[in-house]
């Protein structure tokens, strides 16, 4: 590799000839050309190719196609190499600042033709918005500059180098630099030209930038406005028509501070925006301007003076088929998602989005924290020897990156914290970086997780921290250390508002306690919510060897080393569906909670700043499930952190039916987001009257029995069940298995639960050491009484002392058969177990089981530590949709608190079973599949799942909760599932 090159992606300064300072990203009706489409592309496998293709005269004919923006390896069916995935893994050897010489290069030529008139502009800009990871760009053979910084807008003054008619730029884009080292963000790697290219005119006496900065209080607003511009763009018009303002500036020495009497306030739940031009005769900037002031005022974070409240998640730029090209439609509706599900903040992880992600984020109302280009995660593996956040030869890069981020999206009333990065250690270059934008933006704090010791930053900010500790930060018990800290340096933490930049992690199936940590939010001031990890899967539409298209992750390109699975850990899947952790999520961080008292209801409100004049209220009743009555409730307007008693309507009770009373807050109005009746808050009464449940025949005269016996609709074969209603059956069996989800592997340290759990192994693999995947049954009796069957069973894995005995009781009393199940574990279980319960098995026959009608709760999927997005209620689906597609296959689809199940086959029931509620009042809850949890377990992908012929239907007396251990805390000790004795009780009838 020649010197020059080898010096050039190996460099750590940011690049050559890209104009500083940078600037804002401006609407500006100054002529512009969008350099997007098909460009002339050609790959190399190193980075030492020849650089005559810049040559104005290069012939490309022999080049492919290929699109600006895009990543070439999502082009061309893998004919430009192959994505790779890595959360911290460095996928070349940690050699900083040198990179392979293996190193994909990507060369673009594109012809264009300049337009008329533009020689008469003062400079014509070049300007990228997104390459990835070091680019050089020449124009009609001549090289304009060089840059890195990936997710960061670069321009260049190509003034000189273009001519009236055709033109032509090149750019060569390096998938690997030293850049590469600070960009080891928690994604897949995605090379070249991804977001936009545009040529600009930049006017004689243009508007270079522009800043207007905003303030409110008590009804007024305050601006205070920066430009730059040379002396000949004087005068310049501010215009706000709405608010009746317009301003001259004859010079820049009036450029000054103004107020503005009578505004209303921008904030995520009302995000208020004017449009104001600024302007002179040859360009105009159109800004939508929001009035809001951000402060920390002791330990509260504040904007326009009340406590903000995150519930907030991380997002990524990712797309299945685009990677991190920009979609506007898409990002609108993602954002409009996010909105109907409650959510009120971004982290832009890692990374500044698209920009004009921010102008919707000003638009629908979200509060965002703004998060720099920088992640070197792949440190940690060396214990952060090298790492560039403290080595002065990286210093420039870094403070290059920090200025590039605040500088473009400075403008953005959404935007109320910056974020020097992520995951990248501590040093003095971070301080540098927050030094900088403390000087340049004293409107907005700085936020950075690493700074664990709180030197350089204006909030506490952790990743992961389990309940009792983040209970912990919220106290003043300076008796409780924190992480990482001295305790002079904990009491100085203590003195800041404290937020979670990362919690909750949402891989596969899961997370769990989010009402817990929502708890804790609302307890203690100091704790201001947080963001989820995170928004959505980043799986990368694939096609399998038959041809069944999915959802890829790491490993599914051939990747020397990558980090698996981990990349699918949102609330949203790849194909745009919310899972049921978005949904449990909306119903614990509702804005408006129902307390019920009596006859009476509070309607409290818990937002920002806004109040329910936007909602109304409505209730039903139902019986059993089935509707009775229902109508509006009349509510006042509450105010923001008011609540208000409300009386509620007599509800019929019904004597022998369950009675639920449902109160809802729905919008009003239709919005940007969601149309009228959408529901944003709701909440559920029992009005039930309590009934006992029946009592359990007592039998004494079993005899030992064989041979075939018929009770009711179910027929015996020497004990064991072989048909129910007419329908072959196997079982019941004992399942104490369930296909482990992604956080029952985890194997992180933070486990709270006693014995029951070993730090740095997961449950996942305690589980596999006690077979619990490969149980045997051994039948120890079976005896008849009358019109009963009783049968006594062990059951074992091989190579384990461990047992559980089941003794299952079949009795026809009166014409209806109840099946009750005593499980006893013996002694000497260690860990907690993933499920209890029995599983039947029903062959398909001539009219395959393929749905299900059941009354208890729904009709989403949920498990001991998520059950708030569920309700009480009579649900009906498909055996299909049942389950959760999580993009690797585990544990999904269990429905808590049965009451009845109806097992249909074509729309008509074929088997009715009724649970009752054990002695102790819990009631069991039921999954059905087409595959048993050892299939599922078996399979790294839907699509490996095998053919099934059989409906698997288990009832479990209870399963073990979810945690957030695939990066984070277990499961809390009052949602684990310990070995202990639990009854079943069935009553199992033919359709009626």
């Amino acid at each position: 590799m020649p010197s020059e090159l080898s010096d050039l992606v190996s460099d750590t300064t940011p690049g050559r000839g890209a104009l500083r300072p940078a600037r804002s990203w401006l609407h500006s009706d100054a002529p512009s050309l969008s350099l997007n489409g098909s460009w002339r592309f050609r790959l190399s496998p190193t980075a030492s190719a020849a650089e005559d293709f810049a040559a104005e005269d290069f012939d490309d004919r022999g080049w492919d196609d290929m699109a600006v923006p895009s990543h070439w390896v999502l082009e061309g069916d893998g004919a430009y190499g192959r994505p790779i995935y890595t959360n911290v893994q460095f996928p070349f050897p940690i050699d900083p600042p040198y990179v392979p010489g293996e190193n994909p290069t990507g060369d673009y030529r594109r012809r264009f033709e300049l337009p008329a008139g533009w020689t008469d502009a003062e400079r014509v800009v070049l300007r990228f918005d997104g390459v990835e990871s070091l680019f050089r760009v020449w124009v009609n053979g001549v090289e304009a500059g060089s840059a890195s910084g990936s997710r960061l807008a670069h321009e260049f003054d190509v003034t000189p180098m273009v001519r009236p008619g055709g033109n032509v730029v090149a750019v060569r884009a390096h998938q690997w630099s030293a850049a590469s080292y600070v960009e080891d963000q928690d994604q897949w790697w995605l090379p070249g030209i991804f977001r936009d290219v545009t040529l600009l005119a930049r006017p004689v006496a243009g508007i270079e930038d522009l800043w207007l900065r905003t303030g409110f209080d008590s009804g007024r607003g305050h601006i205070d406005p920066e430009v730059v511009a040379d002396a000949a763009a004087f005068p310049l018009t501010l215009r706000i028509p709405e608010l009746g303002i317009e301003q001259v500036w004859a010079t820049a020495a009036d450029v000054a501070p103004l107020d503005v009497a009578e505004v209303a306030p921008w904030s995520a739940e009302r995000p208020r925006l004017y449009e104001a031009t600024v302007s002179n005769a040859a360009e105009t900037i159109t800004q939508r301007v929001g009035f809001r002031t951000v402060e920390i005022r002791g330990d509260q974070f504040l904007v326009n003076g009340r406590r903000v409240v995150f519930h907030g998640v991380n997002r990524h730029e990712t797309h299945p088929e685009r990677g991190r090209v920009f979609d506007e439609e898409h990002a609108r509706e993602d954002l409009a998602l996010m909105k109907r599900f409650n959510v009120n903040a971004i982290r832009t992880s890692h990374y500044p989005p698209h920009p004009r992600l921010l102008d919707l984020a000003d638009e629908l109302g979200f509060w965002v924290v703004l998060e720099c280009d920088l992640e070197t995660h792949g440190f940690h593996k060396v214990d952060w020897a090298g790492n560039p956040s403290d080595d002065p030869a990286w210093r420039e890069a870094y403070l290059d990156r920090v200025r590039r981020t605040v500088e473009r999206d400075k403008n953005h009333p959404s935007i109320v914290i910056w974020s020097l990065g992520n995951e990248a250690g501590t040093g003095s270059n971070l301080a540098a970086m927050s030094s900088w934008v403390h000087a340049r933006d004293a409107g907005r704090p700085v936020h950075y997780e690493g700074d664990h010791a709180g030197e350089y930053t204006d909030v506490y900010s952790r990743m992961y921290a389990s309940v009792p500790e983040t209970e912990a930060i919220g106290t003043d018990d300076s008796r409780v250390p924190l992480l990482n800290c001295t305790p002079a340096q904990g009491a100085r933490q203590r003195t800041k508002p404290f937020l979670l930049c990362e919690y909750a992690h949402a891989m596969g199936n899961g997370p769990g306690a989010f009402d817990q940590y929502e708890a804790l939010v609302r307890e203690h001031p100091r704790l201001h919510g947080g963001f989820v990890w995170e928004w959505r899967d980043h799986g990368i539409l694939a096609k399998a060897p038959d041809g069944t298209l999915y959802y890829a992750y790491g490993g599914d390109f051939g990747e020397v080393v990558h980090d698996g699975n981990f990349v699918m850990d949102g609330m949203v899947l790849s194909d745009d569906t919310p899972t049921p952790s978005l949904h449990e999520f909306k119903a614990v961080v509702q804005p408006v909670t129902f307390s019920f008292e009596g006859d009476k209801v509070a309607v409290t409100n818990l937002r920002h700043s806004a109040d329910t004049s936007d909602l109304r209220f409505r209730w039903r009743v139902e019986h059993d499930g089935t509707l009775v009555e229902s109508g509006e409730l009349e509510t006042p307007v509450v105010a923001a952190g008011a609540s208000e008693w409300v009386p509620l309507p007599p509800v019929a009770v019904a004597p022998d039916a369950e009675t639920w009373l449902t109160v809802e807050a729905v919008l009003a109005a239709g919005t940007a987001w969601a149309p009228e009746g959408h529901v944003v808050a709701t909440a559920q009464l029992d009005r039930s009257v309590h009934r006992p449940v029946p009592a359990v025949r007592i039998r004494p005269d079993w005899q030992a029995d064989t041979g075939r016996l018929t009770l009711g609709v179910a027929e015996f074969a020497d004990g064991s069940l072989v048909r129910l209603a007419g329908r072959a059956v196997s079982g019941p069996r004992l399942e104490l298995f369930r296909a482990p989800t992604d956080n029952d592997e985890g194997a992180s340290d933070e486990v709270d639960d006693g014995d029951a759990a070993v730090p740095g192994v997961s449950n996942a693999d305690l589980w596999r050491r006690d077979g619990l995947h490969r149980l045997t049954s051994r039948r120890v009796g079976v005896e008849r009484a009358g019109d009963a069957l009783r049968t006594l069973d062990k059951v074992s894995a091989a190579d384990s002392a461990l047992f559980v005995m089941v003794e299952s009781v079949w009795t026809l009393d009166g014409g209806e058969l109840e099946l009750r199940v005593e499980i006893e574990p013996s002694s000497g279980w260690r860990t907690v177990w993933p499920r209890v319960g029995i599983r039947l098995s029903l062959p398909d026959g001539t009219a395959p089981v393929d749905g299900a009608e059941w009354f208890g709760l729904g009709p989403l999927e949920s498990y001991p530590d998520s059950l708030r997005a569920v309700y009480t209620g009579r649900f009906s689906s498909s055996v299909r949709d049942l389950a959760v597609d999580y993009a690797r296959p585990q544990e999904t689809g269990h429905r808590s608190e049965l009451r009845e199940l109806s097992l249909t086959s074509g729309g008509t029931e074929v088997l009715r079973v009724v649970a009752l509620p054990d002695t102790r009042g819990r009631r069991p809850g039921f999954v059905l599949s087409r595959h048993t949890p050892q299939e599922i377990a078996g399979a790294g992908h839907p699509y490996e799942l095998p053919a099934s012929g059989t409906t698997h239907l288990h009832i479990d007396a209870a399963q073990h909760g979810l945690g957030s251990r695939a990066c984070g805390p277990d499961v809390r000790p009052d949602f684990a599932l310990r070995p202990e004795s639990r009854t079943l009780r069935l009553r199992i009838s033919a359709p009626r």
